[in-house]
């Protein structure tokens, strides 16, 4: 197998492990809040990368200097993110939450422009124009009255959030990405940690909670989401660019939509194949480096 082809087979499996995500966010409805899931999540997670990272003998260490913003990703992306992007899919659906968190690298457009100086042209004005449009199309949905205006706006903060967690990570690219997601996950697992166990302690429904569905839900967002994903991501970046690998992205509204339509019912209108197109529309634009 050539380096192109693998890098390929990574990033789409990549990419549809984390469409599959948004259907098992669906599957803990009603036995979790959208905190304490992601509490769960990051606690697997958390294991996970840390065996992965003494496998692989990454170096552990974080300079001083770097500490601070270090913790602004795990804020701003492990929690804030993370946090608004199940909820806006517990509030919505499968193939809401996958196609607006696609949106994310045109997105990174701007914040690369406002926060790292670099070139706007019009094309990528475009793309953010088109990709923004794409979204309110799919939020704004009138032949699915189900969609649910709070879940949208709660999907599009964790789209904006990502894009920026994924600049500021620009700036921290001297250091292994296990190691920077390992300590993003430790400033969100500390963020979460007081609801969470509140939550667990006093409001949880462990009938629900204990459920087979759910607990296969949580294992199959930390270990092979958040772990599984990453691993595979950062391979086949290894073999293609990274211009190149946001168009792989695609796989992960199309594996949501197909698996909610397939296992939950959800409608698939006109108005969200429109919205679909225009973000990859503005995608394809964003990733183009001539314009």
């Amino acid at each position: 197998m050539n380096k192109t082809v693998k890098g390929a087979v990574c990033l789409s499996l990549a990419a549809i492990i984390w469409g599959g995500l948004f259907l098992s966010v669906r599957l803990v409805v009603g036995a979790v809040e959208a905190v304490p899931l992601v509490w769960l999540r990051y606690i697997l997670a958390f294991f996970a990368l840390y065996i992965l990272g003494r496998c692989r003998h990454v170096d552990w260490h974080i300079e001083r200097k770097d500490w601070k913003l270090l913790a602004l990703v795990g804020l701003i992306g492990q929690t804030l993110s993370i946090v608004t992007q199940e909820s806006g899919t517990l509030l919505t659906s499968a193939q809401t939450g996958s196609t607006i968190t696609a949106a994310t690298p045109a997105f990174m457009v701007l914040f690369g422009w406002w926060l790292l100086k670099e070139e706007m042209s019009i094309g990528r004005i475009m793309s953010v124009i088109l990709a923004t449009i794409g979204v309110l199309m799919i939020v704004y949905d009138p032949d699915n009255f189900q969609v649910n205006l709070l879940g949208g706006v709660c999907l599009i903060v964790a789209a904006l959030t990502w894009a920026l967690m994924a600049v500021f990570l620009k700036l921290l690219k001297h250091y292994s990405p296990i190691v920077l997601t390992f300590y993003g996950l430790l400033v969100a697992l500390i963020c979460l940690a007081p609801y969470s166990i509140w939550w667990l302690a006093v409001q949880a429904d462990y009938s629900l909670l204990l459920a087979p569905q759910v607990l296969l839900s949580i294992a199959y967002m930390g270990i092979i989401s958040t772990t599984g994903g990453f691993v595979l991501w950062n391979e086949g970046l290894l073999y293609m660019d990274a211009s190149t690998a946001g168009l792989f992205m695609f796989w992960q509204p199309v594996v949501g939509t197909f698996l909610g339509w397939l296992l939950l019912g959800e409608p698939v209108t006109l108005w969200f194949w429109l919205g679909f197109v225009l973000i990859a529309a503005g995608v394809l634009l964003a990733m183009n480096k001539k314009h």
